[in-house]
């Protein structure tokens, strides 16, 4: 009899005909618009001025028809996955697990919120004794230091309580939060664990708010010296401490060494470092990635993840499996669109139908062999120095399975100490493929889409599984500087990608199926659409105020055509809305940011990235705010947006509103007294509904006046561009 299946995997049967049977019909909309356009050009010919109105108009249809034809890929197979832990081996045939945590900056993410990641982490449901948790402070900040040896203090009563009780919520922030009825003696265990974790909080907040964040932290972040700590009860490092507890995890700090003269490569730099460190002190099969807002809200997502792993029908081509990013902490009302809900609910389900799903920076579980490639299987020393570094200890490792020395005697010796410090230093890198074939990679500040779109490349696949339960949590954007700023940074990598010898719809055509090639393809790809919508957002409506048609009549056939296209878009996500349980009012709002994302941080990322390409421009990389702001949640859960960002990003959105609203009172004033509604009714329609979509930005301007609406210094500075806009443009129309 065969023995049960450790996972299945189901397809959307239903959801599989819908997006066919709309792909087909949308398509053919399409190419007779695009037919349209082709055989309308003579009607512009006439004049240089509309010819280039005309060609511009055209160009951005047909690069969006394009974009959309790409991105039926999501849509043509998309599955779901079930597992079932409990017909797993016994736990000593587990794999072991090394969790990478990352910070940076104890102002933007504060440490309590950073400890309650890692102790949910080493909390997790498995062996402990095959479970170590990293954490990466790139800020090299004593104030994460302190909070680490506190929460593993902390940690000795947590992890046993959890365990004990079977608690499964086990980030204590989390479970403190909320209200649980339980028998007598559970109440009280409970409010002793709750009193510990009060009096951590209060040892951790108290460093914090000493000199020390003001005085040096900022300075230390860019120029500080390696420092590798395994944590334990006496805090200090000799070979006769202990290096652990016999049910807790091990748990180490490592902070890489930062000065200004080397390249750090941001996030991709110091998951290497954990990498190499990691390998000579634990070096796990696979690896969990965690950002420090991303607690583990199910303590058994590990043996989910070894569903997978530890099926020999596909564990030798997977390379990892992606868990999707869910929050706690977003309102029904989400304006800004935190959930992600077109990621994680329709391109990566989508996109686990062909080869798999994209990395995407967190929530993930990897083997390490995958991020080594095959040189990993090389044996000859020298030539693996050459792509290892120098590090006997690391090559070592390569042909080194778990458990290492180092846990199976708890000893952590000055030797393996100057190992590790070495490993973390800056130039250990110069002359290896850290980077460039081994690990994380660098050149795009978009490390995980770069990493995994080439793994996928070298012909590994990847599974993309979403639990009832959600596995992790984390702390979604909630106010517009922040998601603008996110937005920007990605927009950015993805065109450090396109713009490289790795440019997705070329070398990704040949070396990954055809339709997970067309994904990433539409990623690469879709930075360009920013462009083409701000010609779709102004062209059309420049041409209102000069009684230009753009679109055919209204009493014409093809006008027809044009609605069916527009409306065809809308409602088909509108229907991905609702079967993923959303709202129509969610399908609104993700219309609203989408437009302003589009049009701000998506055209200035896509700026950066044209200018990195080009080197006149420096990566960056910028972490959201991870600290709670009291006035801007209240602003995100009554559902009012925050426009308190940077007047770069704002101005733009401001100017094309207002010109939209110009645009559509003076096209209204023309058919009224003109009467040519039949021609410009389209474009009449266009900066109609682009005004609806926008209304908080008018609210912002005139009705609000609190903290978070739009600065009357930023309304009057869209209003001169978009005056200066009108003027200069119908010069050109009419000349």
């Amino acid at each position: 009899m065969d023995s049960l299946p450790l996972h299945l995997c189901t397809l959307h049967t239903s959801a599989t005909i819908i997006n066919r049977s709309h792909a087909f019909f949308h398509s053919m909309a399409l190419l007779a618009l695009l037919y349209y356009r082709a055989s309308s050009f003579y009607l512009y010919a006439t004049a240089p001025s509309h010819l280039l109105t005309w060609l511009l108009v055209f160009a951005s249809e047909l690069f969006l028809s394009f974009l959309w034809l790409l991105s039926q890929a999501y849509q043509w197979r998309p599955v779901t996955r079930t597992v079932f832990p409990e017909t797993f081996p016994e736990d000593r045939e587990l794999g072991a697990i090394d969790v990478f945590i990352c910070t940076a900056d104890p102002k933007k993410e504060p440490p309590v919120k950073v400890m309650n990641t890692v102790l949910s982490a080493m909390a997790l449901d498995y062996p402990p004794e095959k479970v170590v948790v990293y954490l990466s402070d790139d800020g090299g900040s004593s104030l994460t230091l302190n909070a680490i040896r506190e929460a593993w203090r902390f940690a000795r009563l947590w992890i046993p309580f959890c365990k004990a009780y079977g608690i499964r919520t086990r980030c204590p922030e989390a479970y403190f939060s909320k209200e649980e009825e339980e028998d007598d003696q559970f109440v009280e265990e409970r409010e002793k664990i709750k009193r510990n974790y009060e009096l951590f909080k209060e040892r951790v907040v108290g460093a914090c708010g000493k000199d020390e964040v003001e005085q040096g932290v900022g300075i230390a972040g860019h120029n500080h010296p390696p420092l590798i700590e395994v944590i334990r009860d006496d805090n200090t490092v000799n070979e006769d401490s202990s290096a652990g507890h016999p049910n807790i995890p091990l748990l180490v700090y490592v902070s890489r060494e930062k000065r200004p003269s080397h390249p750090h490569h941001f996030k991709a730099g110091a998951l290497n470092t954990l990498l190499r460190v990691s390998g000579i002190i634990s070096n796990a099969p696979h690896v969990l990635v965690l950002d420090c807002d991303f607690f583990c809200n199910d303590p058994s997502s590990a043996r989910q993840a070894m569903c997978f792993h530890l099926d020999s029908k596909i564990s030798c081509s997977l390379a990892f499996v992606q868990f999707p990013q869910k929050f706690h902490n977003f309102s029904m009302n989400d304006i800004y669109d935190g959930r992600l809900r077109s990621v994680f609910e329709m391109k990566c389900p989508g996109m686990d139908g062909h080869q798999g799903p994209m990395l995407s920076g967190t929530c993930f579980y990897i083997k390490r062999a995958a991020l080594y490639g095959n040189v990993g299987e090389v044996k000859d020393p020298l030539q693996l120095k050459q792509y290892f570094g120098p590090s006997n200890g690391l090559i070592k490792s390569l042909g080194q399975s778990y458990p290492c020395k180092v846990i199976e005697d708890g000893s952590f010796s000055t030797r393996l100490q100057q190992e590790t410090q070495f490993l973390a230093s800056c130039s250990y890198e110069e002359h290896t493929k850290w980077g460039e074939e081994i690990g994380f990679l660098y050149n795009s500040v978009l490390e995980d889409y770069f990493t995994g779109f080439i793994l996928h490349c070298k012909g590994w696949n990847s599974i993309y599984y979403s639990p009832p339960r959600p596995a992790f949590l984390g702390t979604a954007t909630s106010n517009l500087n922040d998601t603008l700023v996110q937005g920007r940074r990605w927009y950015c990598g993805l065109l450090q990608v396109t713009f490289s010898r790795f440019c997705p719809p070329i070398y990704g055509l040949l070396r990954m199926s055809f339709l997970e090639s067309m994904c990433y393809a539409h990623l690469a790809l879709n930075p360009f659409s920013s462009f083409c919508l701000w010609c779709l957002a102004t062209i059309p409506q420049l041409c209102l105020l000069n009684g230009i048609p753009i679109y055919p009549k209204a009493s014409d056939s093809w006008f027809v055509i044009f609605s069916f296209v527009f409306f065809s878009s809308l409602l088909k996500h509108l229907k991905d809305v609702h079967s993923t349980g959303g709202s129509v009012q969610t399908w609104w709002n993700e219309e609203r940011i989408w437009m302003m994302k589009s049009i701000t941080s998506h055209f200035y990322g896509s700026l950066d990235g044209i200018l990195k390409s080009v080197g006149m421009g420096e990566a960056s990389f910028t972490p959201t705010n991870k600290a709670i702001q009291d006035d801007q949640v209240k602003l995100y859960q009554m559902g009012i947006f925050d426009f308190r960002t940077s007047t770069v990003l704002l101005a733009p959105l401001v100017t094309l509103v207002i010109f939209n609203m110009i645009s559509l009172v003076g096209g209204v004033g023309r058919v009224m007294v003109a009467g040519c509604c039949d021609k410009l009714l389209g474009q009449i329609f266009l900066s109609f509904f682009i005004v609806a979509v926008n209304y908080p930005v008018i609210e912002g301007m005139i009705l609000r006046r609190d903290k978070g609406r739009i600065p009357p210094s930023v309304a009057l500075l869209s209003l001169a561009l978009s005056m200066l806009f009108l003027i200069s443009g119908s010069m050109v129309l009419m000349s």
